[in-house]
Formats: structure tokens, C-alpha cells, sequence
């Protein structure tokens, strides 16, 4: 489990992922990832989160792309201060993969911009050095 963090315009995002096992389907085995993201506003102003872009590249190079509004069913609205934080997950057909986004969010003073999230690994433990 590794933690990666970034910072954009004073909204802070963490990610810790883990390995949450392994199961069959149609004969292949799948790999299942967990990942805690924590978005803090350390910025001065509030802000919103609007949607979420995520690129998730198995070991083959099998991209998967997720976009959608807001995360986990919310549109989350943090103020100066504030925290959320959630967890979900995703299943690749390779013990070792990688993801890497973006959040679009907008600020109460009517600004959008972009969070991106470095690409960072999925990867079953002991498997990578």
C-alpha cells in the first residue's frame, strides 16, 4: 500500500491503494484494487467537485476509461478546511497495472480547472521490487 499526493490551486488529493484479492471469470483470473482517495481544500476558498476522469492500464495495455459526475453518487462542496474522502475500486486482468486522472472542479468564484492525479501503481504485493 503506497500513498501519492498532489496539490492543485490548494485542493490536496491523496490516494492509497491496496489489493483486495483475486476471483475467475469467463476462465481468467481478475485482479481487485482498492483505492482511498482524500480530497482536502487547503485553498481559501470553496470549491466543488464536478466530475472525475480515470485511465486504468492493465499490465497488457488494456485501458479502461471511467468518467462520470461527481464521485461515489456526490457532488462533494468543501470549504476552506474540509475534507472528503471515499473509497472504490476496479478489477484488471493483470497482477500489475496502473491508473491516473483528473477531477474537474469549480471554485465558488466561478473558476473551473482540472486536478489531475499522477499515474500511479496497482500492483499485488511482493510482485513489483
Amino acid at each position: 500500500m503506497k500513498m501519492i499526493t498532489q496539490v492543485t490551486r490548494g485542493i490536496k488529493i491523496s490516494v492509497k491503494t491496496s489489493f483486495e484479492g483475486t476471483f475467475f471469470k469467463n476462465y481468467k483470473m481478475h485482479f481487485a484494487f482498492g483505492y482511498t482517495i482524500t480530497i482536502s481544500n487547503a485553498g481559501d476558498q470553496p470549491v466543488q467537485v464536478l466530475s472525475r476522469h480515470w485511465l486504468i492500464t492493465d499490465a497488457n495495455g488494456k485501458v479502461q476509461e471511467v468518467r462520470g459526475e461527481g464521485v461515489v453518487g456526490e457532488r462533494p462542496h468543501l470549504k476552506p478546511g474540509e475534507v472528503f474522502r471515499y473509497t472504490s475500486g476496479t478489477v484488471i486482468a493483470t497482477p500489475v497495472g496502473t491508473m491516473e486522472g483528473e477531477y474537474e472542479m469549480l471554485a465558488d468564484d466561478g473558476r473551473a480547472f482540472k486536478a489531475p492525479i499522477d499515474r500511479f501503481s496497482l500492483a499485488v504485493p511482493r510482485v513489483l521490487h
